[in-house]
């Protein structure tokens, strides 16, 4: 390692990416760490190779950090066996340091909507293997804090879309491509359901709010959304219109044809639990940190001309 770093991120996905560009925005020093030792990133981004799990590892590579962001998402379908041991081994991290702990979580521990939008408030009623996870790895985080071990700040997105959103987002490899090629897009899930879907870069932003803000500690925040919640189809429609296409062409991925995959492919077996989350309204509000810190959702239509202008290689110019 070659310096000390005030802001080290565990993950180089889209999410540990972005978390990164908004703090190289506010001039701070930033290490990341993978399994890999490479990501894409500017050459003053230091990125260290090692296992998260580790806990004597992430003591060493965090030395002098201030912040410590956890970005890590597992293989969907080594969840439950990988992410305890990933989450601990931050932990021990964060309170060897004195470091502030700065969490990534999405919204699972919920469970069905039932007709009302998710707020920070709402009980854990999680009915899906994964969710009942995130409760009891929110809980540990939180208990952490109330014992006085480390200063906790947890983040929580729906699901996501935006630069580099990749195959995983239900709005990313499968829509930009099609719609900047003017062929058909698939999405899974009931397209005509009014959905939240949280800007990437909007997702690192609230992460860096979090770990520099004074009155983010010990508290969930729902990251920035849009209020105007749109259904998967016009969000498609959307993109479809700014990439200049005559028509818009969309499928839902049949779920009989998931089931079918679900028997050979791990990661599809795995979608099938969070199928729930596309067969009503999922709504979830951000106002809590729009009015308290004040961080704001990119409006959709610049949010999904960034990501169409990304996905086609160009500079992003957001729509008059």
């Amino acid at each position: 390692m070659s310096r000390t770093a005030r802001h080290v991120i565990f993950g180089t996905g889209a999410i540990g990416l972005a978390t990164s560009d908004a703090l190289l925005r506010r001039g701070e020093t930033v290490r990341m760490v993978n399994r890999s030792g490479s990501a894409p990133v500017p050459d003053e981004v230091e990125v260290i190779r090692g296992d998260a799990a580790d806990a004597r590892f992430t003591i060493d590579v965090t030395g002098g950090a201030q912040v410590i962001y956890q970005t890590l998402n597992p293989p969907y379908s080594r969840w439950v066996e990988d992410f305890p041991a990933l989450q601990a081994g931050v932990l021990a991290a964060a309170q060897a340091q004195g470091a502030r702990l700065v969490s990534m979580e999405n919204v699972y521990m919920y469970g069905r909507p039932a007709g009302r939008p998710l707020t920070e408030t709402r009980d854990y009623a999680a009915h899906t293997t994964k969710g009942k996870l995130r409760a009891q790895m929110t809980t540990e985080l939180l208990a952490a804090h109330q014992a006085g071990r480390v200063a906790v700040a947890i983040g929580r997105a729906s699901d996501y879309f935006g630069p580099r959103g990749g195959a995983q987002s239900n709005l990313g490899d499968r829509l930009f491509p099609a719609a900047l090629a003017g062929k058909t897009a698939s999405v899974l899930g009931d397209p005509d359901q009014p959905h939240t879907y949280t800007y990437i870069p909007d997702i690192g932003e609230g992460l860096a709010v979090l770990g520099e803000h004074p009155d983010a500690l010990g508290q969930v925040w729902h990251l920035p959304n849009d209020p105007d919640t749109r259904t998967t189809r016009q969000l498609c429609e959307l993109a479809f219109q700014q990439a200049g296409a005559s028509r818009v062409r969309l499928r839902q991925v049949p779920p009989l044809l998931l089931r079918l995959a679900a028997l050979t492919n791990p990661t599809v077996r795995e979608l099938l639990e969070m199928q729930y989350q596309f067969a009503e309204p999922f709504i979830v509000d951000s106002s809590k940190i729009a009015n308290a810190l004040h961080v704001e959702a990119t409006p959709i239509e610049q949010a999904m001309a960034e990501t169409l202008a990304a996905y086609d290689g160009r500079p992003a110019q957001a729509p008059r």
